[in-house]
């Protein structure tokens, strides 16, 4: 789409204008921001557009929409579907070998099952190997009750956190300042580097990996604009 109008401000309610007219979700809602700090985020993508707009260059945009339009509508059921990654949790679930990689896994990983044991009261099953090993009930419903808490704008930042890691337990402690964005990514990525430590990397590995870390750190800054 070409960029069809001159001046972008945010108005009252913290809704997004366009020449004075107000931006609509692909759902037909009115784009509007539950903070001021997001509204201007929303705001500067779509004046950093140049001639054609690029949705692909607005990720603040494109979490609102969905949180507008799509989780907004159906909360609870976005919330249970996300908390199922507290049931296999990429962090319960380490190496055989070898024995550097488990203990880098143990380094990276066993903090962050601390935190969760700490924040929540919770137990956490941990084994090697990758064969399904079910979590105590009362620790999947006690993260399950701390995804259902969260209004459709930051389930929105959090549901890239959890899908780009593959855990939950990660995303709630980035989410709540547990941890930093550069330490839950090096957790997050722990298998990838130890391959590309070992194998070495290519192009195509690179490429993918960039995409998902711009996804994460989109997830992680509209997180913190809320």
């Amino acid at each position: 789409m070409r960029r069809f109008y001159k001046t972008v401000t945010v108005a009252a309610g913290n809704r997004i204008l366009l020449d004075g007219r107000p931006v609509k979700t692909p759902g037909r809602a009115d784009l509007a921001a539950p903070t001021q700090g997001l509204a201007e985020a929303i705001a500067d993508e779509w004046s950093g557009q140049g001639e054609t707009i690029d949705p692909r260059a607005m990720p603040m945009t494109g979490l609102a929409n969905a949180a507008i339009d799509r989780i907004g509508l159906e909360r609870e059921a976005f919330a249970r579907g996300l908390a199922v990654y507290g049931e296999s949790d990429l962090l319960c679930y380490r190496a055989e070998g070898p024995a550097p990689l488990v203990a880098r896994q143990a380094e990276r990983w066993d903090p962050l099952i601390a935190w969760a044991r700490s924040r929540y009261d919770v137990e956490f099953a941990v084994t090697a190997g990758v064969t399904h090993k079910p979590q105590p009930e009362a620790t999947v419903e006690r993260l399950r009750q701390a995804v259902l808490a969260r209004d459709a704008f930051a389930l929105a930042g959090l549901s890239h956190l959890v899908t780009v890691s593959g855990s939950l337990v990660l995303a709630l402690a980035l989410a709540e300042g547990g941890i930093d964005l550069e330490t839950a990514w090096a957790a997050a990525t722990l298998d990838e580097q130890w391959q590309a430590d070992t194998w070495g990397t290519d192009v195509e590995a690179e490429k993918a990996l960039g995409l998902r870390r711009s996804d994460f750190e989109a997830g992680y800054r509209f997180l913190s604009l809320l």
